[in-house]
């Protein structure tokens, strides 16, 4: 009798446990212009771990991906019509964000999956490159924790992360993983980028970014062509609309999209694989602009920086 009220006592936390998000909350600090003189720009970035998979995302891009994906989820309930999303009270405003993607990780095979969408298309691609760590000995305080040096290079720049073993998960900020503990200090030899780590917190119920049945799979070396053929498409296919209903303007809201999709990424349906070659992401701070009218005024809160210089995290 007492070893079946273990087994049950096992048996239910492992299960509330795996429905549980660990979310390591990252101080990010970004340069906007490697060439002009400016003040480092501020958000939160995420490492949410549930499982043995993980997502990184910014705080900015989360909110907003998960306000669109309630108001989808009300529409389609209630059978409504999509409307003007910037008219809703309390969703008139979305702060910009660097980060306008997604990136998971299939923690224990150590693959890392890149998720931007264009033109309202989701597009992916399995990074190729694996992080080679040089790391220092010795142990030292960084953000309240024992961490040890470790060194890389990595698209372009020269990183250095401090880890802590102390939190025994190979897993880290953007794409870098592969060290015996956790990331919690990382910054580049430029001074563009710094994630420190400031707190983990523990979610119920946590936003998982969906990942789409058609997401376009592509490679490295590919993504950009690819994504410039999707937007090429999506183009004509506005112009053909257009056309067919006698030349009328067309609210499509189209064009240029940079961020996160949706589908079951986090939950039970696993990644998405595949793809190689070589390539350059922009962080740069955009907004959504998507073909539908509920969503292309989100473009607004952020059309003051579409046009700002941007310094991409990778280089090359």
């Amino acid at each position: 009798m007492g070893q079946k009220i273990i087994i049950f006592f096992v048996l239910f936390f492992t299960a509330v446990s795996y429905g549980q998000t660990a979310r390591y909350v990252y101080e990010t600090l970004v340069n906007p212009d490697s060439v002009n003189l400016v003040s480092m720009k501020s958000e939160r970035t995420f490492l949410d771990v549930k499982g043995n998979r993980s997502l990184f995302i910014s705080e900015n891009k989360l909110i907003r991906d998960s306000l669109f994906a309630a108001v989808r989820t009300e529409v389609k309930e209630n059978k409504k019509e999509e409307k003007d999303f910037s008219k809703q009270e309390g969703r008139k405003h979305f702060e910009p964000t660097f980060f306008e993607y997604f990136i998971m990780k299939a923690i224990p095979e150590q693959k890392v999956y890149y998720y931007e969408k264009e033109a309202g298309k989701q597009i992916y691609y399995q990074e190729d490159r694996p992080v080679k760590w040089e790391v220092a000995n010795g142990v030292e305080k960084q953000n309240g924790y024992s961490a040890q040096k470790a060194v890389t290079e990595f698209g372009g720049r020269v990183w250095t992360a401090w880890f802590t073993k102390d939190i025994p998960l190979s897993d880290g900020p953007y794409k870098f993983s592969g060290l015996p503990g956790l990331i919690v200090k990382l910054e580049d030899d430029k001074g563009d980028y710094k994630f420190d780590l400031v707190k983990k917190i523990i979610v119920k119920n946590a936003f998982e970014e969906q990942i789409s049945s058609d997401a376009k799979l592509s490679t490295r070396a590919n993504f950009h062509g690819d994504k410039a053929a999707l937007e090429l498409e999506f183009g004509k296919n506005r112009k053909a609309m257009a056309g067919n209903n006698g030349g009328g303007n067309m609210n499509m809201g189209g064009g240029r999209h940079s961020g996160g999709g949706m589908g079951s990424g986090m939950n039970g349906g696993g990644m998405r694989g595949g793809g190689h070659g070589g390539g350059m992401h922009r962080g740069g701070m955009g907004g959504e602009n998507q073909s539908s009218p509920m969503l292309q005024n989100s473009a607004v809160a952020t059309s003051s920086f579409t046009n700002a210089p941007q310094n991409p995290i990778e280089l090359k």
